[in-house]
């Protein structure tokens, strides 16, 4: 198993990191992606990656920090060139839901990242939420001068959505939240979405899937979301495990 997103610099798992990896490797998670949110929080991103072999991470600015925190394109080229386990761009996008940063900066700032994906031929980390028209919007218009690599995080969009992303190649990670119970609508989007454009992950410390709700999630619980996007799909969680690693292996290191 692959964890494709999760916060490891943030508490509590920086605090216990030694026994965060350790947990992953009594599950089987053999990959874990910790994903940067800020220019501070990169600083500590650089010392977590050198703690394990199975941990990577990425570089950039969430929606949420934009506001007066706008990195120019070369700005986060330059970080993810000098450091060779930052194998993606983000996590970047747009948030109209909180508003927590001002609109045209979140654009402003997607778009820098995109910018660096493409330069980089890496992966972009998209995060998207009451944005579908804009998202896609942006990402098409980008995808119509080159092809980008494009993986939708914590994905909770509309089938439509997803069907439109299809057609720029996108990948799909699956997170915590197909596990609740008010999530048939996601559940059954995720039916829908090919199963070489899957991938899981646990968005830790949040969004704890069922039987964890309530505690604080860490990468090792990514075997509840795999059983659950499973049974969505019908197949195995044997075959799904082999699946979704399949597919991150081939987004990030191919």
């Amino acid at each position: 198993m692959i964890d494709s997103h999760c916060h490891l610099d943030h508490e509590p798992l920086f605090e216990n990191l030694n026994d965060v990896i350790l947990n992953c490797k009594r599950e089987g998670v053999e990959k874990v992606l910790t994903i940067c949110t800020t220019v501070e929080s990169f600083k500590n991103i650089i010392n977590i990656v050198k703690k394990d072999k199975i941990i990577y991470g990425t570089f950039g600015i969430h929606p949420h920090e934009t506001s007066g925190n706008i990195l120019k394109t070369e700005e986060i080229v330059k970080p993810i060139k000098n450091h060779e386990k930052i194998i993606g761009v983000g996590e970047t996008g747009l948030d109209f839901y909180y508003n927590n940063s001002d609109k045209n900066s979140q654009i402003k700032s997607f778009i820098n990242h995109i910018e660096a994906s493409i330069d980089l031929n890496i992966p972009l980390v998209v995060h998207s939420r009451n944005a579908e028209d804009e998202t896609f919007e942006i990402l098409n218009r980008y995808h119509k001068k080159k092809k980008m690599k494009i993986l939708m995080h914590c994905f909770t969009g509309s089938s439509n959505l997803a069907q439109k992303l299809l057609t720029l190649d996108a990948f799909f990670s699956a997170s915590g939240i197909i596990t609740f119970k008010n999530s048939l609508d996601l559940q059954s989007t995720f039916k829908k979405i090919p199963k070489e454009k899957l991938l899981i992950e646990t968005d830790s410390p949040f969004l704890a899937p069922v039987p964890m709700r309530g505690k604080k999630n860490e990468p090792s619980y990514i075997k509840y979301t795999l059983k659950k996007l499973s049974e969505i799909i019908d197949i195995s969680s044997s075959e799904l495990e082999k699946i979704t690693t399949n597919n991150f292996n081939k987004l990030f290191f191919n």
